[in-house]
């Protein structure tokens, strides 16, 4: 999608902010956050890379707890991060791409930034977060029970691994549940969700009530409707062995 005039002023500025060699405050770090263009000089589409618009990752926070450590799977330029700073996190962001981790160590520059396939991480944390690119994405160095092609499953089966507890952005079609932009909450789960659960035995719970669509028009370049789903990793290694009480 080509840039509009003014996005394509406002996306330089971004850069300039990020090529500073200067403390930025928060105004200025967030204005990174709103105005760089992830279109610009990147296949995004292709890699499937869209980032979390502020607002929706200033709700998404709500379920993330304080304390603790915390990594960001796929973590673009650190919008979740960025939304959970005030929660006296210990944070370490893993992104793929060498250009977004420039932009998100001056967006979040309080957490450990690591250029790396996130299915590389072996470290374990508290919590686990993402918003990681949808659908039959193909790359990374992916090894779980989960067999199917969708990788936003199958960063929540390796965050499984990492973690206590897990909290992600996902295509509403992949949630076991439908809520966002919806009359009501109701539980609506099709195969690849119910294959997901069973080979895995992760479930995937809603949220407090986070409605994404408010936040559909705010992404750059698509308009998804998408779920929150929280995840309690803490029973998953006896259920992956079969032993369900």
């Amino acid at each position: 999608m080509k840039l509009t005039k003014q996005q394509s002023k406002d996306h330089q500025k971004a850069m300039e902010l990020v090529h500073s060699d200067r403390a930025l405050t928060w105004e200025e770090r967030k204005f990174i956050l709103d105005h760089y263009s992830e279109q610009q000089g990147q296949l995004n589409a292709l890699a499937g890379a869209f980032f979390t618009p502020y607002g929706l990752a200033h709700d998404f926070s709500i379920e993330v707890p304080d304390n603790g450590s915390m990594v960001d799977l796929c973590a673009g330029i650190g919008a979740l991060s960025f939304a959970c700073e005030n929660k006296g996190l210990e944070i370490t962001c893993v992104e793929m791409c060498a250009a977004y981790v420039e932009v998100g160590r001056r967006v979040v520059p309080s957490a450990n930034w690591v250029q790396a396939d996130c299915f590389s991480v072996t470290e374990q944390f508290d919590i686990a977060v993402s918003n990681p690119p949808f659908g039959a994405i193909k790359g990374g160095s992916y090894d779980g029970l989960y067999t199917g092609s969708n990788f936003e499953y199958k960063v929540i089966s390796h965050a499984s691994k990492l973690a206590k507890y897990g909290v992600f952005i996902i295509p509403q079609m992949s949630a076991p549940f439908r809520y966002s932009g919806e009359q009501h909450y109701r539980e609506d789960e099709n195969d690849k969700a119910a294959k997901f659960r069973e080979q895995t035995g992760i479930i995937m719970e809603p949220s407090c009530g986070i409605d994404t669509a408010m936040y559909k028009d705010d992404w750059k370049g698509v308009s998804p409707i998408c779920e929150v789903v929280c995840c309690d990793f803490e029973n998953v290694l006896e259920k992956q062995q079969g032993l369900f009480s």
